[in-house]
């Protein structure tokens, strides 16, 4: 099911798949509370913070609202990208050699079946954490949208890492290997 780490602890599939779950039911328990446990849709904007906001949007489109969908060809079309995009993405982090790789994906697949069950469910994505500061504002968005961001972090992070290699299949500068 994955490579177990050399030093004991979790695997990196297993955290991954750890990553996803908490994102999921994260995304969609704080979505559930907002929306129907409130009545944040009433008495909206909630002032956080200075800087931040609870409001509702429905977002029918992807990231900063791009693509916005009316119709139900495309909002299933929606659906149906961010679940084989989950699926690829899921493959990729069961032979995820790291931690920090599959954790990133987690959040990744996480946040993209979070924002599917909106759309199936309602149509939209609940958008509802929104950040600003003087004139400038920020995209509204849910935890589902934070973890994409996180996890492609992640990715790039990961991406920077140095491959794993075998210090005693380096060779020096003069050809020789170098002694044990």
């Amino acid at each position: 099911m994955g490579r177990r780490p050399s030093g004991g602890g979790v695997s990196p599939v297993r955290a991954g798949l750890i990553a996803a779950l908490a994102t999921l039911v994260l995304d969609q328990a704080s979505k559930l509370w907002l929306y129907f446990g409130t009545d944040l849709v009433m008495t909206q904007p909630w002032r956080l913070a200075p800087f931040a906001d609870f409001v509702v949007v429905w977002n029918r489109g992807v990231s900063y609202g791009l693509f916005q969908q009316d119709g139900g060809l495309g909002r299933w079309l929606l659906v149906g990208v961010s679940l084989v995009a989950a699926i690829g993405l899921s493959v990729w982090m069961r032979r995820a050699g790291s931690r920090l790789l599959a954790v990133a994906l987690g959040l990744i697949v996480g946040g993209a079946l979070g924002n599917a069950i909106d759309r199936a469910a309602y149509g939209a994505v609940f958008d509802f954490v929104h950040l600003h500061a003087g004139t400038w504002s920020w995209y509204v968005f849910n935890v589902a949208d934070g973890a994409i961001v996180a996890g492609v972090i992640g990715l790039l992070l990961d991406s920077l890492r140095p491959a794993g290699r075998d210090p005693h299949a380096d060779v020096s500068e003069n050809g020789s290997h170098p002694q044990a």
